[in-house]
This record gives C-alpha cells, structure tokens and sequence, in this order.
C-alpha cells in the first residue's frame, strides 16, 4: 500500500527557522507531495534547493494555502496573525513557531516527547513553543511524570541565532571590530554582544521580568497541565552563534537520587545524558549544533531545594528548539491518523 503524501507550505522559508524546517524535511524523507516555498519579506523570487532540485521561492497571497494539508509558519507574530486564520479557512493545518498563538486556551502547544495527545483537541492550528521551554521541558517532563515538580527555577544562556540572521552577523562583525580595536556598533541588541552578556531578551514587563522570561514561565505551566506551578527564569543573551544553555534548578515532591534522574533520562526521548565530571563531561553548545536532541549534564542534589535536583540543559535551539520540533508534530500527527492528505 502506498504511504500517504502530503502537501506542505513553509511561510518564512528564506528565514533562519525555515531554511532548517526545510532540511529537515529532506533529511527525514517527509511524505510529500508538494512543496510550497513562500516569503513575506520580499524574498520572493529566490531559489531554494530541495532532493538536488530547485525550488522557486513565492511571495505569500491569499491563495498561497489552497490545496496544502500542513503549513509551517516561522515568519514572525505579524504574519502568523494575519494569514494564519486564512490558510485554516483554506483547509490546512497549521504548525506555528510564533509566539501569536501559544497562551490562546484552545491552541493546542506541544512538544511531541512531552504531550502529543493535546493534539487531538487542535481546531486548525498547534503552536510550538519557545525554543527554551521545548529544551527545558523534553528533560523535565520525564522526571515529573515519576515525582511531580514543584518549583522550577532556570537561568537561561541563549545564542545570538534566537534573534535571527542579522543577529549571527552582528555578533560576526562587532568581534572583528573588537579584535581590530574598533568600536562595536549595536544595532540588533541594545549594547555591544561581543565578549559581553546582555540579560535582557525580548522587552521589559512592569513586573521586572522580560517578555521571554514570561514566555517560559507561561508555557512551562500550560504544557505541563500545572497552572499553579512556582516558575521563575532569567534569561541571558551570550555570545555564542548556535545552542541555548540552560541552568535549571528543580524542587521536586520526593527526594530525588541523581542517579535515578540518569537512569529515567537516559531512556527518555529526545535526550542525551552527557554527565561524566571526573573527564570533564557535560553538554557544551558547540558541540550539540546540528543534533536533534537535547543534552543534559550536571546532574547532582541542590544545595538549596530541600528535595531537588540542579540540571545543565543544552540544545540546538534553531533546530530542535524551533524548526525539529515542528515537523515533528506533522509526523506525529500522521502516525496517529490525526492528518487526513486532501482534507
């Protein structure tokens, strides 16, 4: 029996994200049918290569989804609230990597390790979550399902890629001019991000956290199913290209063996257990570029927590934080039957 084939847009194919969902879909064999390559930013026009043929890029329309089974958008919260409910009317699925539509209470947010079956509640659109709490939650949820959590506190380390191309080239040309002994001129972030920290991504709320701290707190509660459960994060731009870091620190409802954490990792989807401290071993974010899972080290009791743990996270954030972890609801979706092609 034939395997079922799908047609697929991508909005923001030339960005970052959607270059990646791109490649993944060809490194994972996808079932497709079609491939609809589409732009809003006037990149139109361009050529993308796909299983060794070219692919023309298009300008989005308000016909640009007639026909598709799953659109992929990553083009930013604009677009997304503009032509999201247009390509839903046009009969497609959508997958959203913006945060537009995470905390809307029928939108479904998945992580397909963490909970797949929220899917099945979905009215036309799932959203992915922020590229931290997917990388945080695929090695936490493992461990609450087994001791429920009761208090997250994460300090986040999080590559320039997060904030996009222009940001990877800003930080390429303020360390040459440092280097040089010229000066750093900002223009993506607010200083200098060159051998420098910037603890402040996303704006300021009143409340003193960031709109990207409350994202993760937000989130966290909401794919856990725990809204009343203690989130605090703090997040730090570094001046590192690929890979978010995250220094997690969990409270958990029983003590909690650090051993027995490694062994419920080591067998949990997604992740890698990278924690040997005698030979200096733990997740680094230039080694897990380009890797699908997500790596965790570090693990030992908290010094703070009566029943805690402390945690080293890291992951691709361009890959498994955003771009993998859409295409892999598609094809969870699929292999529940929840994805009919043609309707």
């Amino acid at each position: 029996m034939a395997m079922k084939q799908y047609r697929v847009a991508i909005v923001g194919v030339t960005g970052i994200v959607g270059q990646e969902i791109v490649k993944i879909l060809e490194q994972r064999n996808f079932p497709l049918s079609d491939l609809h390559l589409l732009a809003t930013d006037g990149t139109g026009g361009k050529k993308l290569y796909f299983k060794h043929r070219e692919l023309p890029v298009t300008e989005t329309g308000h016909d640009s989804f007639n026909g598709m089974d799953i659109a992929f958008f990553s083009a930013g919260g604009n677009i997304s609230r503009h032509l999201v409910p247009i390509a839903i009317r046009a009969g497609a699925v959508v997958i959203d990597n913006t945060d537009i539509w995470r905390m809307e209470g029928e939108v479904p947010l998945i992580i397909p390790e963490v909970n797949p079956e929220d899917m099945a509640s979905h009215k036309g659109i799932i959203a992915t979550p922020t590229c931290t709490t997917t990388q945080l939650l695929v090695t936490l949820a493992p461990l609450h399902r087994v001791n429920p959590i009761t208090r997250i506190i994460v300090v986040t380390f999080q590559s320039v890629s997060g904030a996009g191309a222009a940001a990877i080239e800003e930080l390429t040309t303020q360390v040459r001019h440092v280097l040089d002994g010229q000066r750093a001129v900002p223009r993506v972030f607010p200083h200098q991000i060159a051998f420098n920290l910037l603890p402040e991504i996303d704006v300021f709320l009143d409340t003193g956290y960031t709109r990207e701290e409350r994202k993760i707190m937000d989130e966290t509660r909401k794919i856990l199913h725990a809204p009343e459960l203690p989130v605090s994060a703090t997040c730090v731009r570094v001046p590192t290209f690929i890979g978010h870091g995250e220094a997690v620190h969990v409270e958990f409802t029983h003590p909690f063996p650090p051993d027995e954490a490694r062994q419920i990792l080591s067998h949990s989807p997604g992740v890698k257990v990278l924690d040997d401290p005698t030979v200096n071993l733990y997740p680094q974010p230039w080694s897990v570029a380009g890797t699908d899972e997500v790596y965790v080290g570090r693990i030992h009791r908290d010094a703070a927590f009566k029943h805690g743990l402390t945690l080293w996270i890291v992951a691709d954030n361009i890959r498994k934080g955003a771009a993998l972890n859409a295409v892999q609801i598609a094809e969870e979706m699929i292999k529940r039957g929840w994805l009919a092609p043609g309707g």
